[in-house]
C-alpha cells in the first residue's frame, strides 16, 4: 500500500516532520470511531483522507465533506460535497449524528461562529470530535489564526452550547521534542546535503523520543509542553 501520510504513515527520513502528528491524530480517530454512526459531517474536509477508513470501520452510512469556499485544493480528484461561506452551513438544523474536524479550528478567525454552526446541525446527544495543533509551524498563511490551550478551547466549546467536553493532549514533552526536531530538519532552511545527513542522524533520536512518549500521562499543569489537542464535545 502506498504511504498516504494520514493512515498508512511511513517513518522515514523524508517524513520526520509529519510522522508523529499524523500518527497521533489517526490513533485518536481510532479511539473515537466506535461513537461515529449514521450521518457524519467532516468539517474543513480537504481531500477527506479518513473517509474510506471511517466508512469501513464505523456505523457511518453517509459521509459528508464540507469545506470553505476558497479552501486550498490538496487533490484535484477529490472535491468537498458542500462548500460554505464560514458563517452558515448549508444544512438544516439537527441533520447529523456526529461531526469531526481535524486541524481546522486554528484556521477559523471566529471559532465560535463555526462551533455554533456545528452545534446547530448536530442532533441532540450527538458527538463532535476535534483536533488542533499547538506546536506547529505557520501554515496556509495568512489563514493560520490560533494555537489553542485546553482552557481556551473548552471555553469556546462551552460558549457555543456544547457540554460533556473532554480534551486531551496528543503528546507531551518527549513527543514535542521529537516533533520539533522533525520540523527543524525537514522544513527549516538548509542545504539538501545537510538536510539529508541530519535526517539520518536525527531519525533514531526521534524514534527514541516517540517510544518514551508511549503510556505517558499528560496533565494540563504549569510548565507542561504539548504537541496538540484532541477531544470530544456533546450537544
Amino acid at each position: 500500500m502506498k504511504p498516504d501520510n494520514f493512515i498508512n504513515i511511513p517513518f522515514n527520513n523524508s517524513n520526520l516532520d509529519r510522522y508523529y502528528i499524523r500518527t497521533s491524530i489517526f490513533n485518536a480517530i481510532k479511539d473515537i470511531i466506535p461513537k461515529f454512526k449514521h450521518n457524519l459531517l467532516d468539517i474543513g474536509c480537504g481531500k477527506m483522507p479518513y473517509k474510506d477508513y471511517i466508512l469501513k470501520n464505523s456505523k457511518v452510512i453517509n459521509y459528508v465533506g464540507l469545506d470553505i469556499e476558497d479552501a486550498l485544493e490538496y487533490d484535484q480528484s477529490v472535491k468537498a460535497d458542500y462548500t460554505w461561506d464560514g458563517k452558515t452551513m448549508p444544512f438544516e438544523e439537527a441533520s447529523f449524528e456526529c461531526a469531526f474536524g481535524t486541524e481546522v479550528l486554528e484556521h477559523c478567525p471566529e471559532p465560535e461562529v463555526v462551533l455554533k454552526e456545528v452545534y446547530r446541525v448536530l442532533k441532540p446527544e450527538s458527538i463532535f470530535f476535534f483536533t488542533v495543533p499547538f506546536l506547529w509551524n505557520l501554515h496556509e498563511v495568512p489563514h493560520d489564526e490560533y494555537r489553542y490551550t485546553p482552557f481556551s478551547l473548552k471555553r469556546h466549546l462551552e460558549n457555543s452550547g456544547f457540554r460533556d467536553i473532554e480534551i486531551k493532549a496528543l503528546g507531551g514533552w518527549h513527543a514535542s521534542m521529537a516533533q520539533m526536531l522533525g520540523l527543524w530538519v525537514r522544513r527549516s532552511p538548509m542545504s539538501k546535503r545537510k538536510r539529508k545527513y541530519l535526517s539520518i542522524f536525527l531519525k533514531p533520536i526521534i524514534s527514541y523520543l516517540i517510544k518514551r512518549e508511549k503510556n505517558t500521562d499528560v496533565n494540563f499543569i504549569e510548565g507542561q509542553m504539548i504537541t496538540g489537542l484532541y477531544g470530544t464535545a456533546k450537544k
